[in-house]
């Protein structure tokens, strides 16, 4: 009976050490989307790329909209695995923003991009970026062409085109099963050219708020946070989302 009671005791430690992980990763994550948002807007009044945390290798680049699904989320630079983890993210290996060809957008399949699983075709999808001037805000609409469940070594549908094009790939099945041995793949053509929507007033960013000095403490302790603004990109090896 002793030793029955030790292996209860045991499993019942390990069951909250597993729940009180899944719930710090998961406070973690909304906390990041705050700070990341909050990048996005800073970005938009001093038009300078800001980082969301000062250790980050990425910073805000865009942000995604689908209406139909309720859909607004903060596009990162450079899908990395460790930028996944924080967001929907631009694949390198795509067109930049503004830039014609076949922009890539990658996401994870259990949370950033577990809208995608309803989408259909002729669903809009808004990004808005900032020129290459960083003067003021761009906007262009798409609309869903295709949809494809795919290989992953079938990447027909993220080479480069010669006509504009907004794609968007996650691992599937959706959901959070352990395997996900396919990718989907969302193609959507330009409605029309990009236009400016509006001049973002200039100024300083507001100080470090209470939920950026809560997640610094919490889940970053000891890390350095002297500077604010974003140093050099050294993001690469663009991969889809696993």
């Amino acid at each position: 009976m002793k030793v029955l009671r030790i292996l209860a005791s045991l499993i019942l430690i390990a069951g909250v050490g597993l729940t009180g992980y899944a719930l710090y990763m998961h406070a973690k994550a909304m906390l990041a989307g705050v700070l990341i948002r909050r990048a996005w807007e800073q970005s938009l009044q001093s038009g300078e790329a800001r980082a969301p945390w000062a250790w980050a290798d990425t910073h805000p680049v865009a942000r995604l909209q689908i209406p139909r699904l309720e859909y607004d989320e903060i596009v990162l630079e450079g899908a990395t695995p460790r930028t996944l983890a924080f967001g929907p993210a631009r694949l390198l290996s795509g067109a930049g923003l503004g830039k014609p060809g076949n922009l890539l957008l990658a996401g994870h399949r259990t949370s950033w991009f577990r809208r995608l699983e309803a989408i259909v075709p002729g669903d809009r999808v808004q990004i808005a970026w900032m020129d290459s001037r960083r003067v003021a805000l761009v906007e262009r609409t798409y609309a869903v062409k295709i949809i494809r469940v795919v290989e992953p070594q079938d990447v027909a549908l993220l080479a480069p085109t010669a006509e504009d094009a907004l794609t968007l790939v996650t691992c599937y099945p959706f959901g959070r099963g352990p395997r996900s041995p396919q990718r989907y793949v969302i193609r959507a053509s330009p409605l029309g050219p990009s236009h400016l929507t509006e001049s973002p007033a200039a100024g300083s960013p507001a100080p470090e708020s209470p939920a950026a000095s809560l997640f610094h403490y919490l889940f970053f302790p000891g890390r350095e946070k002297s500077t604010r603004h974003l140093h050099p990109l050294r993001v690469s090896s663009p991969r889809a989302d696993q």
